[in-house]
């Protein structure tokens, strides 16, 4: 899935239109990328930890001409680290649940019909006894 589906989808599931999600998607990321570049690390509970790793100076070889010794420099790379829910559900051992409704959604929204209001209900009335004729 890329950004433009997953524009399209949370979209579908919101009632908002694409360039409204769109907006709401770059921000979400904007603002990881934010707080990821600053050190900071980002907590979705049920989801997963977006944080920021060092990585050392190490060695390597040119693939191009593997005699030739490289130094790869230190880095800060991205990394992300899925919470126990999302390992669930990936995994099979838990559901995806719906997805919520939204309140807000510019869809028109399904009206229940309109049903009649029941009667109270009548106590039941005896049978009438009817005399019963012997037959001789």
């Amino acid at each position: 899935m890329n950004r433009a589906e997953l524009i399209n989808a949370v979209a579908e599931i919101t009632g908002q239109t694409k360039q409204q999600t769109g907006n709401a998607v770059n921000a979400i990321l904007h603002t990881i990328t934010g707080a990821l570049s600053k050190g900071e690390r980002v907590m979705l509970v049920g989801f997963g930890t977006f944080e920021r790793r060092n990585r050392k100076a190490r060695s390597g070889v040119n693939p191009q001409n593997p005699r030739q010794k490289l130094t790869i420099a230190a880095a800060k790379v991205p990394a992300f680290r899925a919470g126990q829910e999302l390992k669930d559900i990936v995994d099979g051992r838990a559901k995806l649940p719906a997805p919520p409704k939204s309140e807000s959604s510019s869809k028109p929204a399904k009206k229940a019909a309109a049903k009649p209001a029941k009667k109270a209900a009548k106590p039941a009335k005896k049978p009438a006894k009817k005399a019963a004729k012997k037959r001789r």
